[in-house]
């Protein structure tokens, strides 16, 4: 799924355990922060066993799901453990691991159950036995998920909120198991310092609406950035009045030769692509006490959707593109964005990203860094402005096509200097656009 995707959450089932499955034919549907995808199967066969539920967040790398593959000697699953089987320990080393996990799973499994017809997956029992929460007060958390069901978003929002929580009473057996505290020992946990904000009580006339599923991991991955990266901005001004009028010129015979638009997106891109080819350094990520220094420029492009998220494509080896391909793979992206087409492979891998705020009228903003990225640029409107242009013979008022280019950086790795200097680099690419340049 990715580097920046760690966990995805199982939205439908698309079959069920009996069923025959062909090779390549969608198993079920899973949605992460990014994109909503489903997942094929490798193989055919018959699917034996389901590990997670609809719901259920899974970390990239678990088994989700066993199937026995068409032909196979059911006898030889049955053998006895002691008898070696070659073949399985040369073919799957993987598998083993996994099974180690799952065993260890079970023996250090929460003691948390099931109440009646109330179900917790095991990433929420697990959640549960770190934080402390026991049985009844689990039982009291109010759950958003499928019949009422308790997901994680539910478990971090009420352990962000535990302070404010009314103490839930212990059960009889819960009380008699609770050892004895002596003045010395009894202390206040440090989760009841954790300041809580205060809840927003809605009128009679306001509308309640319910976050979406993307939105709440976007919001997520947003609070996240900030509370991980030193965000820092630098603002630059570019003359694009070359570039405006040479479009102008071209682009009428740049859609009846090629069939596509063009539009200032790839132009853009084109520039920052070759300034990160310049600052190598802005095309790197971190990672605990080291930096990785990415080989392939790989550019995000921020796309609105229809509902108001955010969704990031990724133009892969950028800088070798030539203005056609780059053109070609924007719009590509953009339209597949919009009808909801991408596939996880589209979204993976960005080294830094583009964002036009301009689109919707920002002449510029501060926009945050799309982790584990250190750098993200922020395309201002392009505006009809009186300047000062200077020339051989002297100085004038001119009318001039003028942008802001908004640089955000993380000052962990990137100082001033390099993010000023990036970002001036993609502002001398723009105004030393050649008005003869052919297509």
């Amino acid at each position: 799924m990715g580097e920046s995707v760690a966990e995805a959450t199982i939205t439908s089932w698309l079959k069920e355990v009996g069923d025959t499955i062909e090779a390549d034919e969608a198993v079920l549907e899973i949605a992460t922060d990014k994109v909503d995808s489903e997942v094929p199967s490798e193989v055919d066969g018959v699917l034996i066993e389901k590990l997670f539920d609809v719901d259920d967040v899974v970390q990239v790398g678990q088994t989700i799901a066993v199937i026995e593959i068409s032909g196979e000697d059911s006898s030889s699953a049955e053998a006895p453990k002691s008898e070696p089987v070659k073949e399985d320990e040369k073919e799957a080393p993987a598998v083993a691991e996994v099974s180690k996990t799952v065993v260890a799973a079970k023996e250090t499994a929460s003691p948390i159950v099931n109440s009646g017809e109330r179900f917790y997956s095991p990433l929420v029992k697990n959640m549960a036995k770190q934080e402390g929460i026991a049985q009844a007060e689990l039982d009291s958390i109010e759950g958003t998920g499928k019949d009422g069901r308790v997901t994680k978003n539910d478990m971090l929002s009420y352990i962000e909120n535990r302070g404010a929580q009314p103490q839930v009473a212990p059960t009889k057996t819960e009380e008699a198991q609770k050892p004895t505290e002596t003045p010395k020992q009894a202390s206040v946990k440090p989760e009841a310092l954790k300041p809580t904000s205060a809840p927003v009580k809605a009128s009679g006339d306001d509308e309640i609406i319910e976050m979406t599923r993307m939105g709440k991991l976007i919001a997520h991955h947003m609070v996240e950035s900030v509370q991980t990266a030193a965000h820092v901005q630098s603002f630059i001004e570019a003359d694009v009045t070359k570039i405006w009028n040479w479009r102008k010129k071209v682009k009428d015979q740049f859609f009846k030769r090629e069939g596509e638009n063009l539009t200032f997106t790839p132009i853009f891109m084109e520039a920052v692509a070759k300034a990160l080819r310049d600052f190598p350094m802005m095309n790197i990520s971190v990672q605990g006490d080291s930096i990785i220094k990415k080989k392939h420029i790989n550019l995000g492009m921020a796309a609105a959707l229809g509902d108001g998220n955010l969704i990031v494509p990724v133009i892969k080896d950028a800088d070798q593109l030539n203005l056609v391909g780059m053109t070609k793979k924007v719009n590509d992206l953009a339209t597949r964005a919009r009808e909801n087409k991408l596939k996880p492979d589209d979204i993976q891998g960005g080294t830094y990203t583009v964002t036009n705020v301009g689109t919707f009228g920002s002449i510029m903003g501060t926009p945050i860094i799309n982790q584990p990225q250190v750098g993200i640029l922020a395309l201002g409107a392009i505006r009809k402005v009186p300047a000062v242009v200077e020339t051989p013979e002297g100085d004038f008022i001119g009318i001039r096509y003028r942008m802001f280019l908004s640089h955000s950086y993380d000052h962990r790795v990137v100082n001033g200097a390099l993010g000023g200097q990036f970002v001036k680099a993609v502002k001398d690419y723009l105004e030393a656009w050649d008005p003869n340049r052919e297509v």
